[in-house]
């Protein structure tokens, strides 16, 4: 038998983080599955129990902590790849409305799988590249935008802030130090209507600093953005 649910309720003990004993069980479950299916594919780089209880559950867990999302809201996860933070997010709280966007259908094949094993209901998943999605109906119509993505925040603002709508707010999730990004992408903000609302930076335990970055939408995502992916990798805002 798995010894992941006594690293689990370790790992959140020393993070102070309190979940019920069935969203103890449910991640226990995520955790099993994504091992099982990482085999045959590429969901994430980290499999050691004690990495995937800190650095994806732990992580993803804690944006509640410095973060207050209101009750019922809308969520996007853009490249929410294996569902960090979204699934996640939704475990500790159910009531939020969650979409998951990512561009490969075996990530969003296991998701589906994953949330219908863990009885989560009212998940919708979304095949799309960020940049393409965000011309649909998805976009501005979101309470909440939120990303784990590595890409800069300049570029990550155009890939995310167009699905949110007026009022609502873009959570990014980075490393240590986000204060170089933010300088970075000041035009991007300004052009995207994007204001930053405040910045967390807190200690993981051994694994480092984590910076999440809330930015609210001012106004209406003006039409030339996002642009396609080839224009926003050579020409960043």
């Amino acid at each position: 038998m798995s010894d992941f649910p006594h690293i689990l309720t370790d790992t959140f003990r020393a993070l102070e983080i309190i979940l019920y004993a069935e969203q103890l069980e449910q991640l226990s479950c995520y955790y099993e599955m994504l091992t099982e299916r990482n085999r045959s594919v590429n969901l994430t780089a980290l499999t050691e129990p004690r990495d995937v209880a800190l650095k994806h559950f732990g992580d993803s867990l804690l944006l509640l902590r410095y973060f207050e999302i209101d009750a019922g809201a809308s969520i996007i996860d853009v490249g929410t790849g294996a569902g960090f933070p979204g699934v996640v997010l939704k475990i500790a709280r159910p009531d939020l409305r969650l979409t998951l966007l990512d561009s490969l259908q075996k990530r969003l094949t296991f998701l589906s799988e994953l949330c219908e094993a863990l009885g989560l209901r009212d998940v919708a998943f979304v095949h799309s590249r960020a940049e393409d999605g965000a011309r649909t109906a998805l976009r501005d119509s979101f309470d909440y935008a939120v990303a784990r993505a590595v890409a800069p925040l300049n570029i990550l603002s155009e890939l995310c802030l167009p699905y949110v709508r007026p009022g609502g707010t873009f959570i990014a999730m980075k490393g240590r130090d986000a204060a170089p990004e933010l300088r970075e992408a000041e035009n991007a903000l300004d052009v995207l209507c994007g204001r930053v609302d405040a910045i967390h930076t807190f200690p993981l335990l051994d694994a480092g600093e984590r910076s999440i970055l809330c930015i609210r939408k001012t106004a209406p995502t003006p039409a030339a953005y996002p642009r396609t992916a080839k224009k926003i990798g050579k020409h960043p805002l």
